[in-house]
């Protein structure tokens, strides 16, 4: 088993008499990518700062990349690169001088820079646009922009803080591609996002923070099977079937205009084959099947009673 990217046991952080972590853990594979869901004020961007050395921790352990943070908070550095929620480029700079900025501060050596620089102009289809200031780029540029001076130095961590906040959805894709081919590239990605949609589409992993605690955790398809309204559709050819089918399996809500039969379940695999061989016992054929589950949606609604855009009180 390969060292975990990320491994967070009982972690604290308060400001004050408010406490915004309440002994979160945290285990994240490395080459994956794991998603920190949660509603404004719930403590994603706190859990964050502290990952990457920018806040200190009250209480917890915590290594990144193999190293304590508490001890090497050096050595965390040098492994990882962080892009916030908003674009941190100097706009007066154009995008090619943002870029060698990163490569002077000494990410890379000196004979390599304009290399990783063309290269990541190029990575982010930013080339032609190079020579013009970060002012002139439209959101979704100064964002890939902002996540190219990240790759600088090829970290195997990258932290994405709410990366796509404010974009539009083409642009939102657009850096959707662009972090799966990181991940495929062996990087480790670490996301907290607002927008459901991109855990679900991205992430391996999700963790739901609520209030300073870890709520649940799981993969998209696990946290969506814990909630009820999960069911079996089966589709028939004729209405005869149909009846026979609904004589035998209990608890179906029967569509006659459609010839279906809604049977709720889990929707895991093993349910599926026991209702599938009742069928079969009884020499009743379905045209088809599909599993329907509840969206990441309803699974953030009923975790946490409110959704993405509430303040954690």
């Amino acid at each position: 088993m390969s060292t975990p990217a990320i491994e967070v046991s009982g972690l604290r952080k308060a400001f004050g008499d408010k406490v915004v972590l309440d002994g979160i853990d945290l285990d994240v594979p490395a080459g994956t990518i794991f998603s920190l869901l949660g509603p404004n004020g719930a403590g994603k961007t706190t859990t964050v700062n502290v990952l990457t050395t920018l806040a200190r921790a009250d209480g917890g352990t915590v290594r990144v990349a193999g190293h304590d943070l508490a001890t090497e908070a050096k050595a965390v550095r040098a492994a990882i690169g962080v892009t916030g929620q908003f674009a941190a480029v100097d706009e007066l700079l154009t995008g090619q001088e943002n870029l060698q900025l990163m490569v002077d501060l000494g990410r890379v050596p000196a004979k390599d820079g304009r290399r990783v620089v063309a290269d990541l102009l190029e990575r982010f289809d930013l080339t032609e646009s190079a020579r013009k200031p970060a002012s002139a780029y439209s959101g979704g540029m100064r964002r890939k922009l902002d996540l190219a001076m990240t790759l600088v130095g090829t970290p195997r961590i990258i932290f994405l803080d709410e990366p796509t906040t404010g974009l539009d959805p083409r642009s939102r894709r657009t850096m959707w591609s662009i972090i799966r081919e990181l991940v495929a590239d062996g990087v480790t990605i670490f996301l907290t996002t607002q927008y459901l949609e991109e855990a679900d589409q991205l992430a391996d992993r999700i963790a739901v923070l609520d209030q300073g605690r870890l709520v649940a955790e799981g993969t998209p398809d696990e946290l969506k099977r814990r909630l009820p309204g999960t069911h079996v559709r089966l589709r028939f050819t004729t209405a005869a079937e149909l009846d026979a089918a609904a004589r035998v399996v209990p608890g179906a809500t029967r569509d006659d205009e459609a010839l279906a039969l809604r049977v709720p379940g889990d929707g895991g695999t093993k349910s599926l084959r026991a209702l599938l061989d009742r069928l079969d016992e009884y020499a009743i054929s379905a045209e088809g099947f599909s599993v329907h589950t509840p969206d990441l949606d309803d699974v953030f609604l009923a975790l946490t009673g409110h959704g993405t855009e509430v303040p954690a009180k």
